[in-house]
């Protein structure tokens, strides 16, 4: 465990340019803060990704998995899409990125198929690999234990379809309508963010004894008035109440202590049957959709080549953005990072399209492609 958070911290404390493997497209490419892969096979089609960042560090972390589901050879094939939009730091983010999907593997591998089940123990084993982390270096680094990140995956399989979501990125299909030929937005994820007032009923709910569950801190509603979502992987310190004290910094600490988890790491998970009108999905962290509505994000896929629309998608935000603040696009693109983080966040954009034939003829590699990296080894099999 000790090797992980170094390889964690190491990895966080690189120069904005070394977040990106940079060279061929096999791995992307890198512009400035933006790093992006336009247009790339996965087992059961195309898709394109992009990243800009705007923190000091980047704290928004993405993959693409696409061939075998699990660690056995007889197990099932599909795509993986993971999301992770950090908070407090990195850290956690980049746990996730390195060990959720293992995890899912681990216990596909387990039952031979995917399932709800195994999705949500891939979740509670990444939070738990997590914790230990933290218990570890609770006396080194006690920061740590205030560091979380939203958690959003899609899995698909054998024509279905798995949306999981703790925290607030957001996944959204783009579906066409056959009489019109134009595609609806229909979002596929559940989000668990304070200013749903669903959220805070069930906070409130969950937590009967205590009127200051959720509170409207400056116009912004906050669990416990510290933090805008109600579940995430990390955060320990609204989790367990050793991780709720002294060394913690005094603004993290609560007045009571934790008698329950304030926090969950528990996802919304949907299951949906791919149709035939279902041509893409749009797997993006919340700073793409500050500045997008559902439809808007649909429409630009809808209307544009696919060869780099995830940049597209990203450079359409960031103009928004730059409009907000009263500036041109030009003069957003020269702010450095870290005071970038006051126009806008760090933007992850995943766009996924579908092919209702699988690609069992295509002897292309099997994919591993982070969100500024790729790992290309073996072959993607004939689906099973």
């Amino acid at each position: 465990m000790l090797s992980d958070l170094i390889n964690i911290l190491k990895a966080c404390w690189l120069p904005s340019s070394d977040h990106y493997d940079i060279g061929s497209d096999a791995v992307g490419r890198q512009d400035g803060l933006l790093w992006y892969k336009d247009i790339g096979k996965h087992l059961n089609g195309e898709y394109s990704m992009a990243v800009v960042q705007a923190n000091m560090l980047l704290e928004d972390q993405s993959q693409i998995e696409s061939g075998s589901l699990s660690f056995q050879d007889s197990g099932p094939y599909g795509t993986f899409i993971g999301v992770y939009d950090g908070h407090g730091g990195p850290e956690t983010s980049r746990y996730v990125n390195n060990h959720l999907f293992q995890n899912l593997k681990r216990f596909t591998s387990e039952q031979n198929s995917i399932s709800t089940e195994v999705i949500r123990k891939a979740f509670h084993a990444t939070e738990e690999g997590f914790s230990s982390i933290v218990a570890k270096q609770w006396t080194m680094n006690p920061q740590l234990a205030a560091v979380g990140t939203c958690c959003l995956i899609g899995v698909i399989c054998n024509g279905t379809l798995y949306i999981a979501n703790a925290g607030d990125s957001r996944a959204v299909l783009g579906r066409t309508v056959k009489s019109t030929r134009e595609a609806i937005a229909i979002q596929l994820s559940i989000e668990h963010n304070a200013s749903i007032e669903s959220v805070r009923q069930e906070l409130n709910t969950l937590h009967p004894d205590d009127p200051q569950i959720v509170v409207l801190k400056h116009n912004v509603w906050r669990v416990k008035g510290i933090i805008q979502i109600s579940r995430s992987i990390g955060d320990m310190y609204l989790k367990k109440a050793e991780f709720n004290r002294e060394p913690l910094y005094a603004k993290f600490r609560l007045r009571d202590p934790i008698k329950r988890p304030i926090l969950s790491a528990d996802p919304s998970i949907s299951v949906h049957k791919i149709q035939q009108n279902d041509q893409f999905l749009i797997f993006a962290s919340d700073g793409l959709w500050e500045h997008l509505s559902n439809q808007d994000a649909v429409d630009i896929v809808q209307h544009n080549p696919r060869n780099g629309i995830a940049r597209r998608l990203v450079k359409t935000a960031l103009q928004e953005a730059a409009k907000k603040r009263e500036m041109r696009y030009t003069d957003l693109k020269k702010i450095d990072r870290g005071v970038r983080r006051h126009f806008h966040d760090d933007i992850t954009v995943v766009v996924v399209f579908l092919d209702l034939n699988p690609v069992s003829s295509w002897k292309g590699p099997t994919l591993s492609l982070r969100g500024g990296g790729v790992n290309l080894s073996g072959k993607i099999p004939p689906p099973a």
